[in-house]
């Protein structure tokens, strides 16, 4: 489930951009997005509040469903089941740890991820500025260029992408970067090195920028989110269940199953979109790099 760069190259261009924002249709309850073929379902944006909000509203319904079923299916009668209940709490509870764990490891895997695809990104940005400087003739042209694409990345990529949108304004700058470097004329070996390693550079810039697009609009499939919600609504039903001859501590088992669960699952929710809602990758290391060549300039 990592992330290839390649497979984005569709979009990176303006027109890509639009059609992928065109085909994505969002609401306060999710979002249905389209990445090349395949369409994604999953939470809307999360905020800190509605992750606490969403917290307590799960356990206060676990929990009355479990007095509920107390007062339709008092616990006595439920002792004669224990053995039944206990052997499908035992190998649901396993199945279900272990897909929630998996989906839990992996978002974070694709997070840190995106994260370091964002830190190359803006290390490829500074490499060039430094690189130009073995340029004469470019030099003014490629550093103009180089400090805009950090502050078009900062002013408008950032904040498009926290709103589920496709940046465009750094694509337009990529490209003028890609034209001022294939008209260089090298004057000697040591201009030809630098352009050398500049056009190496700016291909990694290129390839991580699609890559930090493609990111941006990566959701976990729908169906897995599925598997997720039902597994945790079996899970608690399964722990409701039981016959415990005590209801004290019937209710704190309900309780930290419950709350375990949820927390996971909103842990999910919040890594599953990189660059939104609460917990999202900072643009730091464009800030870093944008004020790095200031400093230089």
């Amino acid at each position: 489930m990592k992330v290839n760069a390649i497979t984005v190259s569709n979009l990176s261009g303006t027109r890509g951009g639009k059609l992928a924002n065109n085909l994505s249709s969002r609401s306060s309850m999710g979002s249905l997005s389209c990445v090349g073929s395949r369409y994604y379902y999953s939470p809307g944006m999360l905020t800190l509040t509605d992750n606490i909000l969403i917290t307590v509203a799960t356990m206060a319904a676990s929990l009355l469903f479990m007095v509920a079923l107390n007062r339709l299916w008092p616990v006595e009668k439920r002792h004669t089941q224990n053995d039944l209940v206990g052997w499908q709490l035992s190998v649901l509870g396993t199945t279900y740890a272990v897909t929630l764990g998996f989906m839990l490891y992996t978002g974070w895997t694709n997070f840190s991820a995106a994260s370091l695809n964002a830190e190359m990104e803006a290390n490829a940005l500074r490499n060039i500025y430094r690189l130009s400087e073995g340029l004469p003739q470019q030099q003014a042209q490629i550093q103009g260029l180089t400090r805009a694409y950090a502050d078009a990345v900062i002013d408008h990529d950032w904040p498009d992408m926290a709103e589920g949108r496709l940046p465009e304004d750094s694509h337009e700058i990529n490209e003028s970067m890609w034209k001022a470097l294939m008209t260089v004329q090298a004057a000697g070996p040591p201009e030809s090195t630098a352009e050398d390693h500049a056009i190496s550079e700016l291909s990694v810039l290129t390839q991580h920028r699609r890559a930090r697009l493609l990111q941006s609009t990566y959701r976990l499939p729908g169906i897995f989110w599925c598997v997720l919600l039902v597994g945790g609504v079996l899970t608690i039903l399964s722990v409701s269940m039981f016959g415990s001859a005590s209801v004290r501590i019937h209710t704190m088992q309900v309780f930290s199953i419950t709350l375990l669960i949820t927390l996971v699952m909103l842990s999910i929710a919040d890594v599953d979109r990189p660059f939104q809602g609460w917990v999202r990758i900072s643009d730091y290391a464009f800030r870093r790099a944008q004020m790095s060549m200031h400093e230089s300039n």
